[in-house]
């Protein structure tokens, strides 16, 4: 297994040499890059490269210069959006940028499921999270209608590029838990699969060993984040967890992002990486450093650390089991 990190939160500030050379420095094996939406692009601009083969291979020279793979592509943004522009704008992207992956031998991108209005006339994104008054239930099925048609299409042409796309389950978007991955990925094809984030699972209470196995299960675990989320009892016992208070009121908050290990122990990473193995997971974990309470670079060189000292990179060796 190899440790990567999505270069746009805690490397913004660098420019692509600079943020190479200091993930190099770290021992880090992989790079996932932003290429628009709600994360930017600041280290691949998707226009500058895309169908530019000479651009792409000086690209891919600098990342195996220092080391590096790219492990995936990230495009956060919602493609579902009741704004009709918005939404032909985001979709322009992600279908750039799952050519440009194509391009670039890369072999999945990472996004969201997007959320529609709760209505045809809806002007606003609209996360429905109970079913009563029966209305709410009449909006999350045209929801439904209007993402399998789209994802429909969109998988069809990431499958016509060999792209996998890797859908970040998240609160706010259709798409939050491992259940409705498979949902999606059944209605429309195999491209379309999971990026296990265990900070959006914790706090809404799922298990995120079971969620790794459920999703193997249905083959559907394309790719893995590392972010982590302490949930603060003394405030989500009053209050619970679906919160919408700011991030910056940290000490209000019922959870919060952290960087791995301030939210989850060193035994429940080392239990993520064992199961992950156990379903055949040989891939990138790709850090997606988000914490309040930490200088970025302080904060991803500790994720690092403990990712490090976690991760089985050789095979396993089964010579020593009795017969």
């Amino acid at each position: 297994m190899k440790v990567g990190v999505l270069t746009a939160q805690p490397l913004g500030h660098m420019d692509r040499a600079q943020a190479f050379e200091y993930l190099e420095s770290l021992g880090v094996d992989a790079v996932e890059l932003g290429t628009g939406g709600l994360i930017g692009d600041d280290h691949l601009d998707r226009q500058t490269y895309l169908d530019d083969e000479a651009a792409q291979s000086e690209l891919l020279d600098e990342v195996a210069d220092h080391g590096l793979e790219i492990s995936g592509l990230a495009v956060h943004a919602n493609p579902l959006h009741p704004d009709e522009e918005r939404a032909d704008e985001v979709d322009t992207a992600t279908r750039e940028t799952i050519r440009l992956a194509s391009q670039l031998g890369v072999d999945r991108i990472i996004t969201f499921s997007g959320l529609p209005a709760g209505s045809p006339d809806g002007a606003v994104p609209n996360w429905i999270t109970f079913p009563w008054p029966s209305e709410h239930a009449d909006a999350l099925e045209y929801q439904w209608e209007v993402a399998i048609d789209y994802w429909s299409d969109l998988a069809a042409f990431a499958d016509e590029h060999g792209v996998d796309v890797a859908i970040e389950m998240h609160p706010n978007m259709l798409v939050y838990d491992p259940t409705q991955v498979v949902r999606l990925r059944e209605a429309t094809n195999e491209r379309v699969g999971a990026n296990l984030d265990p900070s959006h699972l914790w706090w809404q209470g799922i298990d995120v060993p079971k969620a790794i196995r459920y999703l193997a299960d249905h083959d559907a675990l394309h790719y893995v984040h590392a972010k982590d989320v302490r949930v603060y009892d003394s405030n989500a016992e009053i209050e619970g967890v679906l919160d919408n208070k700011s991030f910056d009121r940290e000490q209000e908050r019922a959870w919060m992002f952290r960087s791995v290990g301030y939210g989850h122990d060193e035994d429940a990473w080392r239990d993520i990486v064992s199961t992950l193995r156990l379903v055949g997971y040989d891939d990138v974990m790709s850090i997606e450093w988000e914490d309040s309470l930490a200088e970025p670079t302080e904060g991803l060189e500790k994720a690092v650390t403990m990712l490090r000292d976690g991760v089985f990179e050789k095979e396993a060796d089964v010579d020593w089991v009795p017969e």
